[in-house]
C-alpha cells in the first residue's frame, strides 16, 4: 500500500475518511464534505447511535452529489484526549476497515481547537498506523479467500504542511521497516530459519551501510563461550554470534564516540533440550528467537533512518534440541567471562546464550550502555501478561529513559526489583552459579540476576519480552502473529537520549 501526503483538496473518487469530534461536532474536512453531500452525514449520523467516540466509526454507502464510493465517519473523541498513540491506532482501524472494500482512500484531516497535535503532526501517526496495521504474513498461503484479499492500494493523507507531514514520516516509514522485519523473522517456521539462514538476514542489513560480522563455531569455541556453545551442542544446526555495527556518528569524541550496544536471544527453536518441555504449544517456539529479531530490525531501523548514532547489535543463534550429544541437567560448562555455570535445567538455555553474548559485548565494544532483548522467562508471562514487558536495571536513569521511551511508542515496559536476596537463590554449590532457582518464585527476576553477573560495571538493562513478542489476538496496529516489540521503543530510546 503506498501512502503519501498532499494538502487539503476535493477528493473525487474512492472513499473518504472524515473525522467526528465527541458530540457529533464535524472537524472542518467533515463539514465540507457534509455540504457536498447534501447533509448526508449529519443525516446518518443522526439515524445511527454514532457519537464521534474514539475507535468508533459509521459508513455511508455512494454518498449523493459525488462519485465517492463511501464516507467513513471516524470517531475521534475529545479534542484534548487525542494523542498520538490514538492517531496511529485510528490509522490502523481506517486500513482494516478499507482494505477489502475499496482501492484508493482519502484521509482528511483539520487542525483542531485543544488538540496538542497539529494536523501534519496528526497525519504522521494516522499514516504510521496504517502502514503498522497493514502487515500480514501470509506467504505459505496458497489460496487466499475472497474476504483476505486487501484491495487499498493507495492511502492519501491530506492536510495543512503535508511537505512537513512526508517528511516526518520518511522517517517513521523506515522504523515501521525495520518492525516489519522483526515481524518476519519472529514468523517464520523453524524449518526455514534457523541459526544459519537467520544469520544470512542479518547480513542483508550490509545493503544500508551496516558492516555485519558472523562468527562461527571455530571462532567461538576460541573465544571460549562454552555456555553458548553447551546450548547448541544437541543440535545439528551450527551455532553463530552476528555482530552489526552502525557507525552513524564517525566524529564522535569521548563518550559519544563509544557505541549504544544491543543483545539479543536467539534461540530459533526451543525444546527445551532434555528437559523437554510439554508438546502442548511448543509450536510457538519458533519465536523464541525474538530478542534476536528485534536488534536485527532495530539495526535496520537506524541504517534506514540514518540515525546520528555509533550502535552495535550482536545476536547469539542457537538450536536448542535433545540429542545424544545435548547438554545435561547437572553438567558444568565454562563460559567467556570464566564464570563456571552449572546447568539444573536446559529449558533454562536463554540466559546461557545470552551470558557469552553479553561477556563478548561488553569486552570488546565497551559501551555507553548494554540493553538485551529475550523471551527469557514464562514467569513473566505470568506476571505481566501480554500487556508490558519486564525491564530489569542496574541503572535507575537508564531504566526511566527506557520507561519514558515505552509510554511514547505504546511499547510498555515495567519495571521489577533486582537485589542481593535474588541473586543468593542462584548460588550452586558445585559451580560459581546455577541457571535457575532450587526453590521456587521470583523466577524472572533470578533470570536477570543471572545476567547481571556477565555484564560488570557496565550500564545495563534487560527486557524480557516473552510476554508481548507474539500476539494471538492482534490489535489495530500489530495483527495477530510476530508483534515487532522493541523496535520502536529503542529506536525512540536512541532517539531521544543517544543521536547527536
Amino acid at each position: 500500500m503506498k501512502i503519501s501526503f498532499a494538502n487539503p483538496s476535493k477528493p473525487k473518487t474512492g472513499a473518504v475518511v472524515v473525522g467526528v469530534l465527541d458530540g457529533r461536532k464535524l472537524t472542518a474536512s467533515a463539514k465540507a464534505l457534509d455540504k457536498a453531500t447534501k447533509g448526508a452525514i449529519t443525516k446518518a449520523i443522526k439515524a445511527s447511535s454514532f457519537k464521534g467516540a474514539k475507535n468508533h466509526t459509521l459508513s455511508i454507502m455512494t454518498p449523493p452529489g459525488t462519485r465517492l464510493e463511501r464516507v467513513l465517519c471516524v470517531g475521534l473523541g475529545k479534542p484534548k484526549d487525542l494523542g498520538e498513540r490514538d492517531l496511529e491506532t485510528l490509522g490502523g482501524r481506517i486500513y482494516s476497515h478499507l482494505r477489502a472494500q475499496s482501492a484508493t482512500a482519502t484521509v482528511q484531516l483539520d487542525d483542531i481547537d485543544g488538540c496538542k497535535l497539529s494536523a501534519d503532526a496528526q497525519a504522521v501517526h494516522v499514516g504510521l498506523g496504517a502502514r503498522l496495521g497493514s502487515y500480514r504474513f501470509d506467504k505459505y498461503k496458497t489460496k487466499k479467500k475472497g474476504h483476505d484479499k486487501a484491495t487499498l492500494k493507495a492511502l492519501n493523507i491530506q492536510c495543512a504542511g503535508s511537505a512537513k507531514a512526508k517528511r516526518a514520516f520518511s522517517s517513521a516509514n523506515k522504523v515501521a521497516d525495520g518492525v516489519f522485519m522483526t515481524r518476519d523473522l519472529v514468523s517464520e517456521p523453524s524449518n526455514v530459519l534457523y541459526p544459519k539462514t537467520l544469520a544470512d538476514q542479518a547480513k542483508t542489513l550490509a545493503k544500508l551501510g551496516v558492516k555485519v560480522e558472523v562468527l562461527g563455531r571455530a571462532k567461538l569455541e576460541k573465544l571460549g563461550m562454552g555456555a553458548l556453545l553447551g546450548v547448541a551442542q544437541g543440535s545439528e544446526k551450527e551455532p553463530f554470534v552476528v555482530v552489526m555495527h552502525w557507525n552513524g556518528n564517525k566524529g564522535a569524541k569521548g563518550k559519544a564516540a563509544k557505541p549504544v550496544a544491543f543483545v539479543g536471544k536467539g534461540v530459533t527453536f526451543d525444546t527445551g533440550g532434555i528437559s523437554l518441555k510439554p508438546s502442548g504449544g511448543m509450536e510457538d517456539m519458533k519465536y523464541d528467537m525474538g530478542g534476536s529479531a528485534v536488534v536485527i530490525g532495530l539495526m535496520k531501523a537506524l541504517a534506514g533512518r540514518k540515525a546520528k548514532v555509533n550502535a552495535v547489535g550482536v545476536v547469539g543463534l542457537v538450536e536448542n534440541m535433545p540429542s545424544g550429544t545435548a547438554q545435561r541437567p547437572g553438567d558444568i560448562v565454562t563460559s567467556m567471562s570464566g564464570q563456571t555455570i552449572e546447568v539444573l535445567n536446559t529449558d533454562a538455555e536463554g540466559r546461557l546464550v545470552l551470558a557469552d553474548a553479553l561477556c563478548y559485548t561488553k569486552e570488546r565494544f565497551k559501551p555507553q550502555v548494554m540493553i538485551d532483548l529475550a523471551t527469557l522467562t514464562g514467569a513473566i508471562v505470568v506476571t505481566l501478561g501480554g500487556e508490558y514487558a519486564g525491564l530489569f536495571s542496574n541503572s535507575d536513569s537508564l531504566s526511566a529513559d527506557i520507561e519514558a521511551a515505552g509510554k511514547a511508542t505504546g511499547d510498555k515496559v515495567w519495571r521489577l526489583p533486582m537485589n542481593s536476596a535474588y541473586d543468593k537463590m542462584i548460588n550452586s554449590p558445585a559451580a560459581d552459579m546455577q541457571n535457575i532457582s532450587s526453590t521456587r518464585g521470583g523466577g524472572s527476576i533470578t533470570a536477570a540476576q543471572f545476567l547481571k553477573r556477565f555484564v560488570g560495571t557496565t550500564k545495563w538493562a534487560h527486557l524480557d519480552i516473552a510476554g508481548v513478542a507474539w500476539n494471538k489476538k492482534g490489535t489495530p496496529v500489530s495483527p495477530k502473529g510476530g508483534t515487532g516489540f522493541g523496535v520502536r521503543l529503542l529506536d525512540r530510546l536512541v532517539a531521544d537520549k543517544f543521536e547527536a
